[in-house]
């Protein structure tokens, strides 16, 4: 498999573009030239990865470490599939959320639909409001009830994936921002996973294609990698992250990572990850959809 070979010794590179031995087949200028070129000429760090169906992969700025955000809420997702399958349970198992669970200063849809608290709800439906709704509380009740942070993160790294940290959850990130570096990727590292997710059946049927519709089904980031494909037949199933805003009102930390199949039938993995960015929401996400536009360009290019 291309996972090992890439893994064996990726994390001691420390140059801006990582080029593997398989490269773009696009005319003209190779992805990584495009890409690199892009992201010399906006005042942000960008990192990203790509990994297609031909065993092309291209990173770009892959040895910095970007804050995970609600990116994180995948890496915990496929955690959670894990231990309800090796404890045997099914995802429509119930869990009763207690009113203090439900935290007031966090973005929670969840909540809002519950304002009371004290509800039942199931694993599976815990797990559409985080991957698709990107809900705080539906992310940290799976914490404490499924699976914890430490366990999370282990469970990553038992599939042979570094280069990444999971050692807090949204109520640690909320009480101290500063946290938000303790959840860290690398590009290649969020492509890897999902890639692996979409094209390697890591669990029984009933968990895995579970987590499959649900992120072809996310409604956060519609500005972000999903953007060029929304008057088309492409389908993408992805996983956003949005930081806090710096001081300055610059938001910090904004994140996109999918799998993308065409109506040909080729896919791809692409994770692209801002920080520092000096623009505002708005033309940070324009700079993902941009960079999203340019993958798919590529790619589709035909043998």
């Amino acid at each position: 498999m291309i996972y090992g070979k890439i893994l064996a010794g990726l994390y001691s590179v420390a140059i801006a573009v990582v080029m593997f031995p398989a490269t773009s087949h696009a005319q003209g200028e190779a992805l990584e030239t495009v890409l690199d070129k892009y992201v010399r000429t906006h005042e942000a760090e960008i990192g990203i990865a790509v990994i297609t169906d031909r065993h092309d992969t291209v990173c770009v700025n892959n040895n910095r470490r970007y804050p995970m955000n609600s990116v994180m809420k995948l890496y915990q997702a496929m955690a959670v599939a894990n231990a309800m399958q090796r404890r045997g349970h099914r995802l429509d198992s119930v869990i009763a959320v207690r009113q203090n669970e439900m935290a007031g200063d966090t973005y929670s849809p969840m909540r809002d639909r519950y304002p009371s608290g004290d509800i039942h709800i199931s694993v599976g439906d815990l797990l559409k409001y985080s991957l698709q709704q990107s809900d705080n509380n539906a992310c940290d009740i799976l914490f404490r009830h499924i699976i914890s942070v430490a366990e999370t993160d282990n469970y990553i790294r038992s599939l042979g994936v570094d280069g990444f940290s999971i050692a807090a959850d949204e109520a640690d990130m909320h009480a101290d921002t500063s946290r938000v570096s303790d959840n860290w990727t690398r590009p290649l590292t969020a492509a890897l996973l999902i890639n692996r997710l979409f094209t390697e059946q890591l669990y029984d049927n009933e968990y895995w294609l579970f987590l499959l519709k649900t992120l072809n089904g996310c409604t956060t980031g519609a500005s972000r990698l999903a953007k060029p494909f929304l008057s088309t037949n492409v389908v993408i199933g992805h996983k956003t992250g949005t930081g806090f805003p710096s001081a300055d009102g610059h938001p910090q930390g904004i994140n996109d990572v999918g799998f993308v199949r065409l109506p040909d039938g080729r896919c791809y993995s692409v994770a692209v990850f801002v920080k520092s960015s000096r623009y505002d929401m708005a033309e940070t996400e324009r700079m993902i959809a941009e960079i999203s536009e340019i993958v798919w360009r590529n790619v589709s290019v035909p043998f």
